[in-house]
């Protein structure tokens, strides 16, 4: 039974305990890294060697330059990765998959017993992960393969050598023009279904999803310098018309998009999650709603799965697991989505957000930098996310489009437990750009807020804890910057209490929050000394480095708060519940009980949104005794450290900051 409404427990999170890749998704990921690197002593390529290398493979195997440049430019965006493998074991430029790579089951990182629900009016929800056993892999995964019978490359060259890679993809795509029975045109237009063949999705929705955004790209042209400092330009051609009627010779499936809630120009299909009854009065693995009609949706939490899609997709069908609304597929863009919007899914750790919030699940692995998010998927998710955004009014920004390491625990008790996915290796600012809401400097030289924007790929700070605790993750570009106590790197880190109750400093681990800001996230400006700027952060005067030549900021101004006068300090929440006397005597109330962390007199905060206080009371399987409880209490959301927070408005004055 669930016990009653006032039991004090932990409150949830994400799938069961995220740990550091476990044992089978490590060998996977790891098997083919052997031997990646170049020979010691290798020549380094020419800054325009990869533009010749599409050149030739083109002419060697009568594809167009245009459309080898344009899938290379959705598959990895001409990056090569150092010969490292995607989350579903693509290779190079041409993301060539090896089906011995995509084995990494459903493993999860950290050290997290976050329960996904998070609604403390409930025992925690099973959150076991079993690793789904999958021995026949689909063709999707086995592309590499392939590629070295057309061509005779070995395997590994063409894991390793870009070259080598590109011009596995062109004998990739004239097979597929072969297959179709089309001849091998120098006309771009003729390669459509060939384009959407390459992409290895089973069913015509998803692949030609896929071919429309490589055909995009060739009409608006790209030009971009890559991961290994290569030059390549991609003309724009925007008179090609592709023939869009080769796809019905593709063979490939119809798959439904009934009863989904997603754009137009993203492959869709409905793959629900259980509300089922089971057990002495429980149930999963979601909540019934009337969303927006009886609260509001504020959110969207980008979620990495931690496993392949094949076992994933098994876990949110279970209905004694958690769940999510939407799951996106690494190789192609697929969108599978398993709970609809007017109803509550079991994902972000805290209840609060889950009841205002819909989240999406991208195929991949926190703590593994180099199984890097494909072009594809990131572009299929913009493009969810713009449509939701739309469709339900939330704000384009990072108070709103959260990762999942961005929730705020719920409770003290709860904080050292939250997730911390997607992590330091998901591309924000690339992210934001697809969505059409690029970063930038707001305000002058001067402005009282920062936004936080390093350039990706040149930011590079160093992890630990990927594969082994202590051990540094793979050099990589990363999203976010570090904190310290003084304008020194060899000052301490930022403390966080909530996560280290004990006054533990923060480490480098690539699950450690505690110290770290990410692209984006705005803060307001404490003090600026030389290259190195302070900002508030979780009651702290926080450093990061910021030079003028290589900013890792720009500046901005908006609305902040500060404590009323007279108070020394006020109270910082993790959830917005509304005050006792507002709950009806059906309801339980639930506690407003503050997090260890207190906002001192002094100190801004960006302020996210005014919300009111609200409560989803939604303990039973049958819908008749569920509400939606308003208070009369106000809060604001700021970005309080790594995580938002709220505080009172009652206990805080707004203004608008300038210096």
């Amino acid at each position: 039974m669930r016990g009653s409404a006032n039991d004090p427990r932990p409150t949830p999170g994400h799938r069961g305990v995220r740990r550091t890749a476990g044992p089978l998704a490590v060998a996977a990921l790891l098997v083919p890294l052997l031997g990646a690197a170049p020979p010691a002593g290798a020549p380094r390529p020419s800054a325009d060697g990869l533009q010749a290398a599409f050149t030739a493979a083109a002419a060697e195997y009568h594809v167009p330059q245009s459309v080898l440049l344009g899938v290379s430019y959705i598959q990895s965006r001409w990056d090569a990765h150092g010969g490292a493998p995607s989350v579903s074991g693509g290779y190079g430029p041409m993301h060539l998959t090896d089906a011995r790579t995509a084995l990494a089951g459903a493993a999860h990182h950290g050290d997290s017993s976050e329960d996904a629900r998070g609604d403390s009016a409930r025992p925690a929800v099973n959150t076991a992960a079993a690793v789904p056993t999958n021995a026949q892999l689909p063709a999707r995964l086995k592309t590499l393969t392939k590629a070295a019978g057309l061509t005779g490359i070995p395997a590994a060259r063409l894991r390793t050598d870009a070259a080598a890679n590109v011009r596995g993809g062109a004998a990739l795509l004239a097979a597929a023009q072969k297959a179709l029975g089309v001849p091998a045109s120098a006309d771009p237009a003729r390669w459509y279904g060939a384009v959407a063949k390459f992409s290895g999705a089973d069913d015509s929705a998803t692949a030609a999803s896929y071919a429309n955004d490589v055909f995009d790209v060739i009409r608006g042209g790209e030009t971009r310098t890559t991961d290994a400092g290569q030059r390549v330009t991609l003309a724009a051609s925007p008179s090609v018309a592709p023939d869009r009627t080769q796809l019905s010779a593709a063979g490939l499936r119809t798959v439904s998009a009934a009863g989904t809630e997603c754009p137009s120009t993203i492959s869709c299909e409905w793959v629900p999650a259980p509300y089922e009854e089971f057990g002495d009065g429980d149930y999963g693995n979601h909540d019934l709603g009337d969303r927006p009609a009886s609260q509001s949706i504020k959110y969207i939490v980008i979620h990495d799965t931690e496993g392949t899609w094949d076992g994933v997709l098994n876990l949110v069908q279970d209905p004694t697991y958690v769940s999510w609304n939407y799951t996106l597929r690494s190789t192609d863009g697929l969108v599978a989505q398993h709970v609809k919007a007017k109803d509550v899914a079991w994902h972000a750790g805290n209840w609060y957000v889950n009841a205002k919030s819909i989240g999406l699940e991208h195929e991949g692995f926190l703590a593994a930098p180099d199984a890097w998010y494909t072009e594809a998927m990131y572009r299929s998710s913009a493009r969810l996310v713009k449509y939701l955004s739309a469709k339900y009014g939330i704000p384009l920004d990072r108070q709103h489009i959260l990762g999942h390491d961005n929730v705020p625990g719920p409770t003290t008790s709860t904080i050292p437990g939250m997730h911390t996915d997607p992590g330091p290796y998901w591309d924000w600012q690339h992210y934001f750009t697809l969505l059409g809401r690029p970063f930038k400097a707001t305000a002058g030289a001067h402005g009282g807020l920062v936004t936080i924007l390093p350039d990706y790929a040149a930011n590079r700070p160093v992890y630990t804890g990927c594969v082994t605790s202590g051990v540094a993750c793979a050099d990589h570009g990363s999203s976010e910057v570090r904190l310290y106590s003084a304008p020194d790197e060899t000052s301490a880190l930022i403390k966080d209490i909530g996560a280290r109750p004990t006054g533990a400093a923060s480490t480098i681990d690539v699950n450690d929050v505690g110290s770290r800001v990410s692209t984006g996230q705005q803060y307001a400006v404490a003090e600026r000394k030389g290259d190195w700027t302070a900002i508030w952060y979780l009651g702290q005067k926080a450093w990061f480095k910021n030079p003028a030549k290589k900013p890792t900021a720009v500046n901005a101004t908006g609305l902040v708060v500060t404590p009323k006068a007279g108070a020394t300090s006020i109270p910082v929440y993790g959830r917005a519940y509304p005050e006792a006397s507002a709950y009806p005597s059906t309801v339980p109330a639930q506690a407003v009980s503050p997090l260890s962390y207190t906002l001192p007199a002094g100190q801004s905060y960006v302020v996210g949104d005014k919300l009111p206080g609200e409560y989803y009371y939604a303990v039973t399987f049958t819908t008749d005794s569920h509400q939606v409880v308003k208070g009369k209490d106000l809060y604001y959301q700021i970005q309080f450290g790594h995580r938002v927070e709220y505080v009172r408005a009652a206990d805080v004055k707004v203004t608008r900051s300038f210096r």
